[in-house]
């Protein structure tokens, strides 16, 4: 059954071109134009992926995303015109999976799709790995269900917060450099002024509830990356 992609856009002719693009991909691709459009799409569909530009009439799409987070856990890539590093920062922090600035070459923009649904559908099915899990000082990750709970909640991690933690416990007392943590988790090179790791840091912080200045599980070494001891 083909995948269904949300696209929200206000700008007409950007909609019309990404839905040409997916369709020829054979997904399913359902429009809004406004955060409330797509809100009331969201409660009546399965999506299985959101393109969400940021600047939005109603609703700045960096909100939008954060409102979808409480209570969807599929792939959210940005769409925007802006190209500040906060920008980026601010939709990563918020829950979303990855960032294309505009304007973008819609065979780039497909070639991000495929690659966040691979990942979501393999974390979600178990994957082909052989089962595994974490289980030390409270916070217990198995990477066959996909289930992340701390102190015995669940935590609703999205497919690449649950790859970044994996990828720590499974090398815990190591310390991860940024640069391998980004390319094992997005399967890109690295740039130096990549803040794209930092974001989603802080993001599982805010999540696992942990002080910034005094995380317990995942570690900040200075100038070298990231451990989970």
């Amino acid at each position: 059954m083909p995948e269904t992609i949300l696209v929200v856009d206000d700008e007409r002719e950007i909609a019309d071109l990404v839905e040409l693009y997916l369709r020829n991909e054979n997904f399913n691709v359902l429009k809004a134009d406004s955060a409330a459009g797509a809100l009331d799409i969201i409660a009546g569909a399965d999506i299985s992926l959101a393109l969400l530009d940021v600047m939005l009439p109603d609703m700045d799409g960096f909100t939008l995303c954060s409102k979808i987070r409480e209570s969807h856990m599929f792939p959210i890539i940005m769409l925007t015109a802006k190209v500040e590093d906060i920008d980026k920062i601010t939709g990563l922090t918020l829950g979303a999976d990855d960032y294309i600035t505009k304007p973008f070459n819609p065979l780039e923009m497909i070639a991000r799709v495929k690659t966040q649904l691979r990942r979501y559908t393999r974390y979600n099915a178990g994957g082909e790995r052989p089962k595994n899990e974490y289980d030390s000082g409270g916070l217990y990750i198995n990477r066959d269900s996909h289930k992340c709970t701390l102190y015995g909640e669940e935590l609703q991690l999205t497919p690449i917060e649950f790859s970044i933690l994996w990828y720590l416990c499974e090398r815990r007392g190591r310390v991860v450099p940024s640069e391998e943590l980004f390319e094992a988790v997005w399967g890109e090179k690295f740039f130096e002024s990549n803040n794209t790791v930092m974001a989603h840091i802080a993001r599982l912080r805010e999540k696992m509830h942990e002080e910034p200045r005094k995380p317990k599980f995942i570690k900040t070494v200075w100038g070298v990356g990231y451990t989970v001891e």
